[in-house]
Parts: structure tokens; C-alpha cells; sequence
């Protein structure tokens, strides 16, 4: 009798299956719509002249018309010193922000330091090194060292603090605590802890933050110049402001061939390395 009841309910009201419920529905509703309204917002703000839409194709042209051909003769001359002091700029300054990370990232760990003061200061230096670009840490040390390398230097080292010391702090929270009770069984000193039980967990994702941070930084470090900050950012501004297009399309070029090469590089050393 139960059973004929249910088959009858079953037929009468027969079940059909929801990915969403209701709510689920409403609020994916009101997450489009405010998508859609910043989208407006954002046009209706965004100053776009018409005129100077029409003619882009033909001011590309142009353009492209002046850069050619290419000034290669003005290499040695102008482009690559400028070009080697980017690259220096790039890899000092990722070894400074690694010197000045890691430990900042230390603490940052919760597994690490217990202590929540700390623990919240670490992580407020690494979300305020993130949050400056690294073109306004450039006017920054420009305004106290002078224009120049040194100040490039600061701030790409500056700007990657952030990056590699949240990284680094969080491959160090993802850490098995098998070796690291293991060795604190033992009586091992907290550096004995941290080089034999966390380090050899990380090193791979420490490698990949460190060569990921560098191909970063080369291409962060080659506009630096253009606020003065060293590296061919300062010889692409000055033949911008000269309008030697065949030399902007020169540096624009060498500045295409570094990027090419640094990521060759980093494919060959995290083969090698990791």
C-alpha cells in the first residue's frame, strides 16, 4: 500500500534537478549586473575623442613608416650600455629583494612565528611592497638618490619584496610536518629545524620564485628609465623626446631580444635546477 502511494507521488510530482538553488540564482544575478554596470560606469567615464579613433590606422602607419629602417648602426653607441646597466639593475635588484624577503617571509609564516603581532607586521610590509608600483618606488629613491641605477636598483628590489616574501612564506606554510617534528624529537636548534626540515621542502619552490622574480624584473626595469631611473628606459625616452623613430624602434627591438633571451634562460635553469 505504502509503495503504489510513493510510485503515485512520484508520478504526480516528478522531480527535476537544479544546478542552483534560488538564492544561488539571485545573487549570481546581482554579480552580473553590477559587472555590467561597472562596465558602463567605466565607458561612460573613460574620455574617448572619436576623431582620434577614425585616423588611428592611419597614424599607425605613419608611425610604422617613420621607424623604418632601423638605425642598427646606433647600437654600440647608444643602446648597449643602456642595455647591460638593465640587466644589472634587474639581477641586483632581485638579489637585494631576496636578501630582504626571505626573512620578512620567515615571519609571515604562521608555522613559523607563532606570535600574531609579528605575524600581522610581516604580512603588512609584504602587502605594502606589493601595492606601490615599481615606477612610484623609482621616483621615490629619484627623489632622495638622484637619477641613475642606484635609484632603479631600490626599486626593483623594493617592489619584489612583496612577491618573494609572500611566496616564500606560503611554500613554507604548505610544509610536511613530518621531518620538522622529526627533527625537533631530536633537540635539533630552531636553524637545524628551518635548513634540514623546511629548506629542502621549498628549494625547488624557492628556485622558481627567485628566476620568476628576475624575468620579471627584467622587463619592470626596462621602462624604469623613463622617470629617470637608469637602463635603456633613459635612451628610449630620449629618442622619444627627439622624435628619432628608427632609433625607438631600435631600442623597442633590443628590449624584445632581452625579454626573448631571459625567458630562454629561465626555461634552461629551472630544467637544471629543478
Amino acid at each position: 500500500m505504502n509503495t503504489s502511494a510513493t510510485s503515485l507521488t512520484a508520478t504526480a510530482y516528478p522531480r527535476t534537478w537544479q544546478r542552483y538553488t534560488m538564492g544561488q540564482r539571485l545573487l549570481r544575478f546581482a554579480l552580473y549586473l553590477v559587472v555590467v554596470a561597472a562596465i558602463v560606469q567605466a565607458l561612460r567615464s573613460v574620455e574617448i575623442i572619436p576623431e582620434f579613433l577614425y585616423d588611428a590606422p592611419e597614424q599607425m602607419a605613419d608611425l610604422l613608416g617613420r621607424m623604418w629602417p632601423i638605425d642598427w648602426a646606433y647600437y654600440p653607441e647608444g643602446v648597449h650600455g643602456a642595455l647591460m646597466e638593465t640587466l644589472h639593475i634587474a639581477t641586483l635588484g632581485t638579489i637585494l629583494s631576496v636578501i630582504l624577503a626571505v626573512p620578512v617571509g620567515l615571519l609571515a609564516a604562521n608555522n613559523l612565528t607563532p606570535n600574531r603581532l609579528i605575524n600581522q607586521l610581516a604580512r603588512l610590509i609584504l602587502v605594502s611592497s606589493r601595492s606601490v608600483n615599481s615606477l612610484v618606488w623609482a621616483l621615490l629613491f629619484i627623489a632622495i638618490f638622484g637619477p641613475g641605477a642606484l635609484a632603479g636598483t631600490l626599486a626593483i628590489a623594493f617592489r619584489s619584496i612583496g612577491f618573494v616574501g609572500k611566496l616564500v612564506g606560503e611554500a613554507i606554510e604548505e610544509a610536511q610536518r613530518g621531518p620538522v617534528e622529526a627533527l625537533t624529537a631530536t633537540g635539533a636548534s630552531s636553524g637545524a629545524v628551518l635548513w634540514y626540515g623546511y629548506w629542502p621542502q621549498i628549494r625547488p619552490a624557492f628556485w622558481s620564485i627567485v628566476l620568476l622574480r628576475w624575468d620579471i624584473n627584467v622587463r619592470e626595469s626596462a621602462v624604469l628609465g623613463l622617470v629617470g631611473a637608469g637602463g635603456i628606459g633613459m635612451a628610449l625616452d630620449t629618442a622619444l623626446n627627439l622624435f628619432q623613430w628608427d632609433r625607438v624602434a631600435l631600442v623597442l627591438a633590443a628590449i624584445f631580444a632581452v625579454v626573448i633571451v631571459a625567458e630562454v634562460i629561465i626555461t634552461q635553469a629551472r630544467k637544471r635546477i629543478l
